[in-house]
């Protein structure tokens, strides 16, 4: 599976008292990224809050998001474990229900060798048959996985067919695509870099954005697959005061709240996150409104 372009990531919403799922809201949600042109759509990550999902509240979204889609473009569902075991669960979970993908991050408590992490991967890819994201993003997982590891498991472990790479260095994306002379697929997981990581060679930009920013990730996208440099530098530094927002201010509150500007009651994190507050949803209408939405 060779994905180029946009992979958004849809947001989980919760009940008012945040013990259920609001699948209607997220159905809304799904349609507007399909609408505004992912190529993929990537559930159950950072922005989908997963990690404060239980694993009866994760299969039901990996299962809503597969059946809403419906094909129209590939679903790569994130799996983000502790454990190989638990790992290797969501895995095949993921494969019985359809996903044409999985994006996994190993998560670390102790800090975990390169071998050790190398075999995390090849137990989670000898279990199933389905393409496997590496992603890697230190900041939230406590593990920074090399660019050589990442090639090495691009070569050496079947079904490892990309990566993710989340850590703002565009040193790490050069040397992604100089050390594999161009074969590893991979895709930029920061924001404020995608210009510069499109530029590099990578195959697309994983991303939140669309969910607020309608179709522009995709223009940026396709100007840069294009050749048209100068307009896509344009695009993109139009986007860049939202982009850092998106960041700066955590992810999941600042795209709920950018949705619920939108019209789609996107409701708020689930705690001990919080939503945005006064400041930051006037930030965000100033940002909007600049920006045309």
């Amino acid at each position: 599976m060779k994905i180029k372009g946009i992979i958004s990531y849809p947001i989980t919403p919760f009940s008012l008292d945040e013990r259920s799922i609001d699948f209607d809201v997220l159905g809304q949600t799904l349609e507007l990224l399909i609408e505004n042109g992912s190529d993929a759509i990537a559930p159950l990550g950072s922005t989908g809050e997963s990690a404060y999902l239980s694993l009866d509240e994760w299969r039901q979204v990996a299962d809503f998001t597969i059946k809403t889609v419906n094909s129209r473009v590939p679903v790569i569902v994130g799996i983000s474990e502790l454990t190989t075991l638990g790992a290797v669960g969501r895995a095949r979970y993921a494969e019985s229900i359809g996903a044409d993908s999985v994006m996994v991050i190993p998560v670390s408590y102790w800090k975990l060798t390169e071998q050790e992490v190398y075999n995390y991967y090849k137990e989670i890819s000898d279990a199933i048959s389905i393409p496997i994201m590496v992603y890697n993003n230190p900041a939230t997982s406590g593990i920074d996985m090399s660019p050589e590891l990442m090639i090495k498991m691009f070569k050496e472990i079947e079904n490892v067919t990309m990566v993710k790479e989340s850590t703002g260095d565009i040193q790490r994306m050069h040397k992604l695509f100089e050390l594999s002379e161009g074969e590893l697929p991979f895709y930029n997981g920061s924001n404020p870099l995608a210009f510069e990581a499109l530029c590099a060679g990578a195959s697309g930009w994983c991303t939140a954005a669309p969910n607020i920013l309608g179709n522009k990730p995709k223009q940026l996208f396709q100007a840069v697959f294009n050749g048209q440099l100068q307009i896509a530098q344009d695009i993109f530094y139009k986007q860049l005061p939202m982009l850092h927002f998106i960041v700066e201010g955590g992810i999941p509150k600042a795209i709920k709240a950018g949705l619920t500007r939108r019209g789609i009651k996107a409701g708020q994190p689930r705690k001990p996150l919080r939503g945005a507050t006064g400041v930051e949803i006037q930030k965000l209408e100033d940002l909007m409104v600049q920006f045309g939405q």
